[in-house]
């Protein structure tokens, strides 16, 4: 019966529901944006989104994976469970911050769609709530290939939209009902790491 519940013991589907609910909103869907515009090529800038949040999340996901096997060596699980719901408390409160509108590099317009994307998604994704998150949820469930795989169709959910339907579906999106409900996903996920 637990696993029907939504964030289950599953770590693709929790990664999942938490990257697409935190992106909405965030700057990488206007950089999607940015990108549509000044090269209309979808399937190429689509391709770098995958690739670049592949490497980016791959890259997060192993080191929250590695901490959480590291400190689960150190700390009591009840001390690394109290750490884990206050990060995830913290994510919460940092969901609710709007991101500030970045209008890309044009440096990299030259190399074309798809290589573009790739750098400058991956570069967006350094330092942001989806990295952080996914660190975390690696630690969480220590799942590198499950919480890399469930964060990329988090990605991919929120952007590939964007990339396809543009601006008509940014001013439908609510924007401050979704932050609360990630936000209030990510305390989910804190009453969950204290209760496992």
């Amino acid at each position: 019966m637990q696993d029907i519940l939504i964030f289950s013991d599953s770590p693709f589907v929790s990664s999942t529901l938490a990257v697409a609910l935190a992106e909405i909103g965030d700057k990488t869907q206007l950089l999607s944006l940015l990108l549509v515009a000044r090269f209309r090529n979808r399937g190429a800038i689509i391709a770098g989104i995958l690739l670049a949040t592949l490497l980016n999340h791959g890259v997060s996901a192993w080191l929250g994976d590695w901490l959480g096997q590291s400190l689960s060596q150190w700390w009591k699980n009840d001390t690394l469970d109290i750490i884990l719901a206050a990060s995830f408390l913290l994510m919460a409160v940092w969901i609710l911050i709007p991101d500030k509108e970045d209008d890309g590099d044009s440096r990299f317009q030259q190399y074309g769609a798809f290589i573009a994307t790739t750098v400058l998604f991956f570069l967006a994704e350094v330092g942001d709530k989806t990295q952080v998150a996914t660190v975390l949820l690696a630690a969480e469930y220590q799942s590198l290939l499950w919480v890399t795989l469930g964060t990329t169709l988090g990605m991919l959910i929120a952007n590939v939209p964007i990339v396809i339907w543009g601006q008509a579906l940014m001013q439908r999106l609510p924007l401050a009902l979704a932050r609360k409900a990630t936000a209030a996903v990510f305390v989910v996920l804190a009453v969950l790491a204290l209760l496992s």
